[in-house]
């Protein structure tokens, strides 16, 4: 057998392999005893069968399928060897050509070659956002925990200030949904007054167009999709089934130790820096999220190569169950470029930094961090290690498991690198500031 290279440009190649009937002729005559041995044929006992007519009827399928199964093998052999950096797989050139009467045969295959280039986290800068609970969101916490652990007094008549629990009814809009609400939430003058006053029992008719002040307190009260809630204009029916007015929960020790534990906050100061320190804890996760999506985007617009575009494309056509037209391949090609892009991209910062390079030990410590973290959430601070590493090992022994690690690991390492590395542009912004600018 001979393998032979011949490359087209810089993204493209022909492989030509070449063979002959010693490479295949034992394996093949191998296979058809088999079929002697074993094959029913009307008329014949069981291994009494004519080699010739086992050849006749079964030789040419047997010699295909082996000659195949002998070109992917030392095709894969090769490229490995060779350590060619392929994108997709080989596609056959000559398949409808070839002569399966002869003995000697030569097939091609094309070739997508991965681009050289390189990655430079450092050409851009990326926004960093530091999110910051300010005052405003900081008053408006306590406000809803004084609610929230303050007392309902029951109620006749609605004024403003009072919470409203009733159903919202339109039958021809399949509307009939239990809700409870703050009479300030409601946007319009007209609608407020119509509330204000109103008793239980009563049905008071409301327009949905400009109902509340939040487009999103709309769909949450008549229990309505996003879509729906955007452009409805039409009247519902709120019967009211109670009033009561909420009496806020005073900030006092009594209070601070059912929110944090006995003599953790002791102050209304002490209070407000909890708050803070617990939001800004939790903006950490989507201002990191932000900073991945943002470094990886940047990444992909300013790391510049070319790919074999027309290889892909006839290579996505050529795969699938279903057999995919030009402009169906073309479509596709565009839709998952970027993605390929960024796996290329990927993969070079990885080969380049070992930090990158996810090895068993760190898979299993982080397996480890996992399962304690998750036990103290759920009581048991203190597990033994022989329960740690009793759970770890059948996680370990998941495939899907190892693979939902991998990835959340991948991720992690990822996000560390490019904070230590890429070149960032830090942004102290408040949560609201923070939703408008990155995703605007």
């Amino acid at each position: 057998m001979e393998i032979n290279r011949k490359n087209i440009d810089k993204l493209n190649a022909v492989i030509t392999v070449n063979i002959q009937a010693a490479d295949y002729k034992d394996q093949v005559e191998k296979v058809l005893s088999n079929y002697k041995k074993n094959a029913n044929i009307p008329g014949f006992r069981k291994g009494h069968i004519p080699m010739g007519m086992v050849k006749k009827q079964f030789g040419k399928a047997v010699l295909i399928e082996e000659v195949n199964k002998l070109i992917q093998e030392k095709l894969n052999e090769y490229l490995k060897k060779e350590e060619i950096d392929i994108l997709g797989n080989p596609l056959p050139k000559n398949e409808a050509e070839i002569d399966w009467t002869g003995e000697d045969f030569s097939f091609e295959f094309e070739l997508g070659l991965a681009p050289e280039f390189t990655v430079d986290v450092t050409k851009k800068a990326t926004v960093h956002y530091q999110i910051e609970a300010d005052k405003a969101m900081i008053e408006n916490q306590i406000k809803t925990i004084r609610n929230q652990y303050g007392k309902l007094i029951a109620k006749d008549k609605a004024e403003a200030g009072d919470e409203l629990t009733g159903t919202f009814s339109n039958e021809e809009q399949e509307i009939d949904h239990k809700a409870t609400f703050d009479l300030d939430l409601v946007k319009g003058k007209k609608q407020r007054e119509a509330l204000i006053g109103a008793t239980v029992g009563v049905e008071v008719t409301l327009n949905t167009k400009g109902l509340f002040k939040e487009e999103r307190d709309l769909e949450r009260m008549l229990g309505i999709s996003a879509d729906k809630a955007k452009d409805l204009k039409t009247d519902v029916v709120f019967t009211i089934a109670e009033i009561n007015k909420r009496e806020k929960a005073e900030l006092n020790q009594e209070l601070f130790d059912k929110l944090f534990g006995p003599g953790n906050v002791s102050s209304e100061k002490e209070l407000k820096e909890k708050i803070k320190e617990d939001a800004e804890r939790q903006f950490v996760q989507q201002s990191d999220q932000k900073l991945l999506n943002d470094v990886i985007d940047t990444l992909i617009d300013n790391t510049k190569f070319d790919l074999p575009e027309d290889f892909l494309k006839r290579w996505i056509q050529s795969t699938g169950e279903a057999k995919l037209t030009q402009e169906e391949a073309a479509a596709e090609y565009e839709r998952s470029v970027k993605g390929l892009r960024y796996q290329l991209i990927e993969g070079k910062l990885r080969e380049e930094h070992e930090e990158l390079q996810l090895k068993f030990e760190d898979l299993n410590a982080y397996a480890n961090e996992m399962i304690k973290m998750q036990m103290m959430q759920y009581g048991h601070p203190n597990p033994s290690d022989e329960e740690v590493t009793g759970i770890v090992a059948r996680i370990m022994s998941n495939e899907d498991e190892v693979r939902r690690m991998s990835e959340q690991l991948n991720t992690k390492n990822l996000l560390a690198f490019f904070k230590a590395n890429a070149k960032l542009k830090t942004k102290k912004v408040n949560y609201e500031d923070f939703i408008k600018q990155a995703y605007a």
